[in-house]
């Protein structure tokens, strides 16, 4: 510091006023210039790391679409698994769970919709039915867990008479078509004869 001092001593007026000019920019670069660097560093890794949340959660809630879309492809795949049985029965059963009674029923002609799938109509009349008893019917049908659909359905009020209806809807049942890839393949041994040398 001596020798500095001697120095800065030794040098002549105009030398040092700009070094202390030079001193007082460097002093003002240090105490403003330098935390508003730091600061916008600081903003710019802020935001950084805000779009990176963004990202991150947009991932997640990704992640949880395709589980549920997954879940739901299971379901309806485990649902056609499950094939319908006859309707007519099917439909005669839940009727008497709500105590119905099915006086007209008939069959219609199967029809195909594409490659995979067939449809099974059964069509139906009911007379002088109750609305919770009819309620209580497609509900069982809908909870049966087959590929079952009510997709027709009109009701018409009988005229003078409370919670009375005629109602005539079709029940329809989704089957899969077998492609034969699924069935096993004969074992080549069982098509051999059997030999009769081996026997004793």
């Amino acid at each position: 510091m001596k020798r500095l001092r001697e120095w800065f001593d030794g040098l002549a007026e105009r030398e040092r006023r700009l070094i202390v000019v030079f001193g007082a920019v460097v002093g003002v670069f240090c105490v403003f210039i330098i935390p508003y660097l730091v600061s916008l560093t600081l903003d710019s890794r802020r935001e950084e790391v805000g779009e990176l949340r963004k990202a991150i959660g947009v991932v997640q809630s990704a992640k949880d679409k395709v589980a549920g879309r997954q879940h739901k492809r299971d379901t309806i795949a485990a649902r056609y698994g499950n094939k319908a049985p006859p309707l007519a029965g099917f439909i005669e059963s839940a009727a008497k769970s709500a105590n119905l009674a099915v006086p007209e029923s008939q069959d219609l002609s199967d029809l195909p919709h594409g490659k995979r799938f067939t449809e099974r109509s059964t069509t139906i009349r009911l007379r002088k039915v109750g609305m919770l008893a009819l309620t209580r019917m497609l509900e069982k049908i809908e909870a049966s867990g087959h590929p079952v659909v009510i997709s027709k359905l009109h009701i018409r009020k009988r005229g003078g008479e409370t919670d009375s209806y005629d109602v005539e809807m079709n029940v329809s049942a989704f089957d899969t078509v077998s492609t034969g890839k699924d069935k096993d393949a004969r074992p080549a041994d069982s098509a051999k004869p059997a030999s009769s040398g081996d026997s004793r």
